[in-house]
């Protein structure tokens, strides 16, 4: 009868309505543990998702700050080479660039090896300097590589002159990092800390005119001939990783042909050249 009242007719349409409301919540029951697990499912899914992306993110943002750290140690060594570039026009002779390959950590010996040798036409005594003044002498030339003694080594000596007022004497090592000694001036010597000390040319080891420490200390002593002097050098000895080594004489490197084109003929004077 229920049936057939409903099909003919709608009289029980408040009751069916009546009958939902009080059923709809045994509907939401059983749907409840499908409902749950496609949630579930659906955050595990996405917080596995989520995990893979970040960690390629991760790795992704690795690889690329690699690849910033080089390209931002290619680019300071770019401008040190440009640097370096611009000196060896400004310095009229013929000039090589080395690049450093190690230090030698001996205690009180300051030398290091750079990657240029006998082969470039590299021979002892040639002076190397950075982009700021003189760093030392070659003192042993093999194919591949040279040693170059700094001029804060112990056993090291170079004639300067001071640039102010051209007075002359010998600066030498300490052993000691960025600190050069002046001990043959006498008390009352025309020196004051912040005086310009450049090679003066002298025994023909170091070209006139390359700047090579500023003087920082001058101690007055009475009780004996000469001051106490100290000064700071110029280059920067425990920095720099390219050098340029000099050739002070006329006479042009023969190198083979495919070390040629490091050095090519100056336009200032056609005996010189410059890389």
């Amino acid at each position: 009868m229920l049936l057939v009242t409903d099909y003919r007719g709608s009289r029980l349409d408040a009751l069916r309505s009546l009958l939902a409301f009080g059923v709809y919540p045994l509907q939401s029951l059983a749907s409840l543990p499908v409902d749950t697990f496609e949630s579930v499912s659906n955050t595990v899914i996405s917080y596995v998702e989520l995990r893979k992306e970040n960690r390629r993110l991760k790795e992704s943002q690795l690889v690329n700050d690699a690849k910033l750290l080089r390209l931002a140690a290619l680019e300071k060594e770019n401008i040190r080479l440009r640097v370096l570039l611009e000196n060896s026009f400004q310095l009229g002779e013929q000039v090589l660039v080395a690049e450093l390959l190690s230090v030698k950590l001996a205690p009180y010996e300051h030398t290091v090896v750079v990657n240029k040798g006998s082969r470039f036409g590299v021979h002892a005594k040639q002076p190397v300097l950075d982009a700021n003044g003189i760093v030392g002498q070659v003192v042993r030339a093999l194919p591949n590589s040279s040693e170059v003694m700094l001029i804060t080594d112990p056993d090291h000596a170079i004639p300067v002159e001071v640039n102010r007022n051209g007075l002359r004497t010998i600066a030498f090592g300490t052993g000691q990092p960025n600190r050069l000694h002046l001990p043959f001036l006498a008390n009352n010597a025309d020196v004051v800390p912040g005086d310009l000390l450049v090679t003066s040319g002298l025994g023909g080891g170091f070209p006139a005119g390359y700047p090579v420490a500023v003087v920082d200390k001058f101690e007055s002593r009475p009780d004996k001939s000469f001051a106490n002097i100290y000064a700071t050098p110029k280059a920067e000895l425990d920095k720099s990783r390219e050098f340029l080594i000099v050739w002070s004489d006329s006479t042009p490197v023969v190198l083979g042909e495919q070390h040629k084109k490091l050095v090519e003929p100056s336009s200032a004077d056609p005996k010189h050249a410059e890389p």
